[in-house]
């Protein structure tokens, strides 16, 4: 993925999105019940069967999408705190109630008792109004985030058929960000931030958890030095980046499952049932927001599962540097992305060309643009394009854009694992190139090619490489070929 989209995804440490959230529900329904049950995780609290709690969440695919308006009204009392994390939360804003207080103590307790982590110092504790926290994520992240990043941004993913050009990503991400929030931690402020709407329920108890994790997170690990996840890394290295994301989020992830598991009453269940995710991204999008959690909690019970949390703990010590290392957990840490070093193909442009991005796409971007592209007509189903990204070794793009005559030119190069999975993927992008530009103008057991009159695109394959070249022109498109060869 282009450094500055990384980026945004990369700040849910600090700003936690709606799928922070409801990755919980996914997680004990659908697809999630079987990672529970292996893990030997029971399903509900308070005894309830577990049949019950599964009938009243929603399955995994369903994005849940505000089933209903009302929100029932307590049923359970929340436990009280023990007293037990007073040292560790002396520091508090006097904002909180003491209800609140009481509850997040608790939450607390449980959550240092599921991790094994203790915290090393308190954790400041303040809380906003929705009013509050909307101004918070227009001050401290959409600033850092110009409409000339976001148009960029725009030219990188409608180049991959993966967003309209004419789609408002700025704005999607001050609503998306701002409006699907229910508390966070800030890595900096070492603070959390609880959002309260009419009371401290499931959603925000359940969110504390979560955030509560990337706390201890930060004590024990430190997240942006030790870690190297920050802003200036992610430029330099998104794949990394990402694949860290996924570790820090798939940890918090897999501990708030125990938590809902172990200490979420039935009225937490039915509040989070009630949340509102925010379903009118694009495709690729909605799947890119729970990839660290998704996939992240799935690479860290890999390691759960063979030496309980002082094997996940090993894992920060050598963080994963790969989406493919989080995709498939046995290839950490050996399997590491070879690198991939393009040309520059301004010269051979000529003016009015500039490059706008460039970087590493990844074994799951690339499966992301053929299973999740904007034209539904155009994707493959989701287990032909896993298998074709599997064997996925390492890759750079390049991306230019002439401003006046609105034009892009693409260039993405992939090494893969075998010539076998070159070719895998060659025939599966055969398939998505019929599939998105119509009928092939030119082909051969080497190379396809579609001439179409406001676009051109061309694939090559030759020994364990692949190329893919997005024109507006065949002209322009052989003057970008000689230049590679």
């Amino acid at each position: 993925m282009n450094k500055t989209a990384r980026r945004l995804v990369a700040s849910c440490t600090v700003i936690t999105l709606a799928i922070c959230l409801c990755i919980s529900l996914v997680s004990v329904s659908g697809a999630g019940l079987s990672l529970l049950r292996k893990s030997g995780i029971p399903l509900t609290s308070d005894n309830e069967p577990a049949e019950t709690a599964e009938e009243e969440l929603p399955s995994a695919t369903e994005r849940i999408t505000n089933p209903s308006e009302s929100t029932p009204e307590p049923t359970e009392e929340v436990g009280r705190s023990t007293g037990t994390f007073q040292a560790a939360t002396a520091t508090i804003e006097t904002s909180l109630p003491q209800s609140i207080l009481h509850q997040m103590d608790e939450i607390q307790e449980q959550v240092v008792d599921l991790r094994g982590l203790s915290p090393r110092r308190p954790v400041d504790r303040e809380l906003l109004t929705p009013e509050q926290l909307r101004q918070r994520v227009i001050d401290d992240f959409i600033n850092d985030y110009s409409e000339e990043e976001a148009s960029e941004d725009v030219i990188f993913l409608a180049a991959f058929g993966l967003i309209d050009p004419e789609f408002d990503l700025l704005n999607l991400y001050i609503e998306l960000y701002s409006e699907q929030i229910a508390g966070f931690y800030d890595d900096e402020a070492e603070k959390m931030y609880v959002v309260q709407g009419e009371d401290f329920r499931g959603t925000e108890r359940l969110t504390y958890a979560h955030e509560y994790v990337h706390a201890l997170q930060d004590q024990h690990f430190d997240l942006d030095e030790g870690l190297n996840y920050n802003d200036e890394a992610c430029e330099v290295d998104a794949e990394k980046c990402a694949a860290v994301l996924a570790l820090i989020e798939g940890d918090a992830t897999f501990s708030e499952i125990a938590w809902l598991s172990e200490h979420a009453t039935m009225q937490d269940l039915r509040d989070i049932q009630q949340f509102y995710v925010f379903d009118s991204a694009p495709a690729f999008l909605q799947e890119d927001f729970v990839f660290p959690y998704l996939y992240g909690q799935s690479f860290v019970e890999y390691f759960h599962s063979q030496g309980g949390w002082p094997a996940v703990n090993e894992v920060y010590e050598n963080p994963p540097v790969s989406t493919e290392q989080i995709i498939h957990p046995e290839k950490y840490p050996d399997e590491k992305p070879l690198p991939v070093i393009l040309s520059d193909f301004s010269p051979s442009l000529g003016e009015g060309w500039l490059e706008v991005d460039g970087g590493v796409m990844g074994e799951w971007y690339t499966y992301l643009t053929l299973a999740h592209g904007l034209d539904p007509s155009a994707r493959l189903s989701e287990s032909s394009a896993q298998t074709a990204a599997a064997g996925w070794g390492g890759d750079a793009y390049k991306i230019y854009y002439h401003f006046q005559e609105e034009s892009t030119v693409m260039v993405l190069q992939t090494i893969w694992d075998t010539n076998e999975d070159a070719r895998e993927f060659y025939a599966a992008f055969r398939e998505y190139g019929e599939a998105r530009f119509g009928p092939a103008t030119s082909t051969s057991t080497e190379q396809v090619s579609w001439d179409n009159p406001d676009s051109y695109a061309e694939f090559h394959i030759e020994e364990g490489v692949t190329i893919w070249l997005l024109a507006p022109d065949k002209a322009i498109a052989q003057k970008v070929m000689e230049t590679m060869y």
